[in-house]
């Protein structure tokens, strides 16, 4: 059968993501930002919370390991919605363009479970996903192949009739091999002619 639905990443993939967005106000210098985010506040450090550690108990250790930081390690938890910048260039209003056309919607996100209500906050067209998987409230993240079958038990459509869209190689990688149609998302513009191709937009912008 033709692909028929979409299964969504979220951060870098539909939502503008970046702790650059925060701590570039918190930290001017851009050598010592780059230094804290390489070093402390790592994305290593914070893959602890996409698979279920709660911020607070996350950066307790790291707190422990630089005190004179802890202000800004804490800024993760506290300033987390300012390090989101709107949709990614070109993808606003894509979601709900693509629900007007009635086809069935899904997310799986690496994301943490405290954060999951903010998100939804920030972007209400996230409420038209018929499921959403996110990684912290399952204690699983991706590329892990434990995910995608958690996925494919919870969406109402066969992962070969579902196209799951993702920044990361990775991902779409261990996406493919679990069944999914896959698209790697590069930007808008190659997204949405692969969408036009396949049939499923027409009235997105």
């Amino acid at each position: 059968m033709p692909v028929r639905a979409i299964l969504w990443d979220l951060g870098r993939t539909l939502a503008d993501w970046d702790p650059e967005y925060l701590y570039s106000r918190l930290i001017p210098d851009a050598e010592s930002r780059r230094d804290f985010l390489a070093s402390v506040c790592t994305m290593g450090w914070h893959e602890a919370h996409d698979r279920g550690v709660t911020m607070a108990d996350n950066r307790a250790a790291l707190i422990a390991r630089h005190p004179g930081k802890a202000d800004l390690i804490k800024a993760w938890d506290t300033g987390w919605n300012d390090m989101f910048h709107g949709y990614m260039p070109g993808m606003e209003g894509l979601i709900e363009a693509l629900h007007r056309r009635g086809v069935p919607q899904y997310a799986l996100s690496n994301m943490p479970a405290e954060k999951w209500p903010d998100v939804q906050a920030l972007f209400p067209a996230f409420s038209l996903f018929q499921t959403a998987v996110i990684s912290g409230q399952e204690g699983i993240v991706k590329p892990d192949p434990a995910i995608y079958r958690l996925t494919i038990e919870r969406i109402a459509t066969p992962p070969e009739d579902t196209l799951f869209i993702d920044d990361r190689l990775d991902n779409i990688e261990a996406g493919a091999k679990a069944g999914f149609a896959v698209h790697h998302f590069t930007g808008a513009p190659a997204l949405k002619a692969h969408l036009a191709q396949l049939g499923l937009t027409g009235a997105a912008p």
